[in-house]
């Protein structure tokens, strides 16, 4: 589980971006962390994987302070995928996936290499392998991301607005994998695309100005929260503050 307790943050000009954060992430849900653009949904995002410093508060992965773990640890037991991907532009995409085992697990390259090509297999990507970033559509390499993050086998994964670069149908498509995958994964999706967080997410967290105003079933949050949102359109956005 993860937990965020009276977590705040700051940025350097005083502007508060994440105010009195108090949430619980239940294992075995995916979760979506919903609000608009300037919310502070990716900042608290940051917080919880490390990027970012917390003000006050603390950050608890399965009862530890992620303030107290070491690096290497921290992106061991949580996957991030950002909004960008951040996928190396000179690395192949099966080198992408290998990189982390090898650097930060020490494993030989042979070894993970075979893991990394049954991963891009699962996605549906295994073509991919030898391509380079540039070469992939946006589909892709949110897939090839995603499988990266997974090659560590983390116990939760962050992903920051995971369909801005999909279309409807690929959307639906990741929908699927995703409920597959929770079985073994945690996932915590950050975004306001409502119609996919209605297909894929069990429990839900509202931000607004950098304050929690409702956590709890997500269909909830959207019925009684969110009363005018149209549940079949959505609008995807480049991250938030």
């Amino acid at each position: 589980m993860i937990e965020i307790r009276k977590v705040c943050f700051a940025y350097p000009d005083g502007t508060e971006a994440l105010i009195d954060i108090d949430v619980k992430f239940e294992p075995e849900h995916i979760s979506a962390v919903l609000g608009e653009s300037g919310s502070g949904k990716t900042t608290l995002m940051r917080c919880i994987s490390g990027f970012l410093p917390a003000k006050s508060g603390r950050i608890l992965i399965d009862g530890t302070d992620v303030a107290r773990l070491e690096k290497a640890e921290l992106r061991r037991r949580l996957g991030t995928v950002f909004q960008q991907l951040y996928l190396f532009p000179h690395l192949t995409v099966l080198r992408n996936l290998t990189l982390a085992p090898t650097i930060v697990g020490g494993r030989a390259e042979a070894e993970v290499a075979g893991e990394a090509r049954d991963m891009l297999e699962r996605f549906g990507i295994s073509e991919l392998a030898e391509q380079y970033p540039a070469q992939i559509s946006g589909g892709q390499a949110q897939r090839a991301a995603i499988a990266r993050a997974l090659m560590l086998q983390p116990d939760y994964v962050l992903l920051d607005e995971p369909t801005s670069a999909l279309d409807a149908r690929t959307t639906a498509e990741f929908a699927e994998w995703l409920r597959e995958l929770q079985a073994s994964t945690q996932f915590i999706i950050v975004t306001h695309d409502v119609p996919f967080s209605r297909m894929v997410a069990g429990r839900g967290v509202l931000i607004s100005k950098g304050r929690v105003v409702g956590q709890g079933p997500l269909a909830e949050i959207i019925a009684h929260i969110l009363p005018g949102q149209d549940p079949s359109a959505g609008t995807r956005s480049s991250e938030d503050s």
